[in-house]
């Protein structure tokens, strides 16, 4: 079974974010300050391009399992990309009021964050947590 590419680094959040244009930086550094709110814990970079905070521990049923930031995201050029590893089916009524996004089975695409409701954002964020949490202490 392969090792998980996406690690914890040493790598500066500060420096990668100075990589990415200054109004996306922006919006980045707004992301930091809710997620780092909601998890009380650090930004750290997790492979090249993601800023994760927090750390939990998975189990798939087929064996493959590892770390991953509990929340996370990275400030692309074409959108922000927030990673939500339980997907989106409990949360339809939240994306309903969210404003302008897009998803993947388990990513939300936003172009600008003046296109979201933020406080609908934190909401889905913190019931993430709480889906995390649980379905690892079932073992999934």
């Amino acid at each position: 079974m392969s090792d998980n590419k996406t690690k914890p680094t040493s790598a500066s959040v500060d420096e990668f974010l100075a990589t990415v244009s200054e109004e996306r930086a922006a919006e980045a550094r707004t992301l930091m300050d809710i997620m780092g709110q909601i998890t009380s814990e650090p930004a750290i970079m997790w492979g090249p391009s993601i800023i994760g905070f927090g750390t939990v521990h998975y189990k798939y049923e087929t064996g493959r399992e590892g770390d991953m930031p509990l929340l996370g995201f990275s400030p692309r050029k074409s959108a922000i990309t927030i990673y939500f590893t339980e997907g989106f089916d409990e949360y339809i009524a939240e994306l309903q009021h969210l404003g302008t996004y897009k998803t993947s089975k388990s990513c939300l695409y936003i172009s600008k964050l003046t296109q979201i409701n933020l406080d609908i954002l934190t909401k889905i964020l913190q019931a993430s947590i709480i889906s995390s949490k649980h379905n690892n202490s079932r073992g999934e």
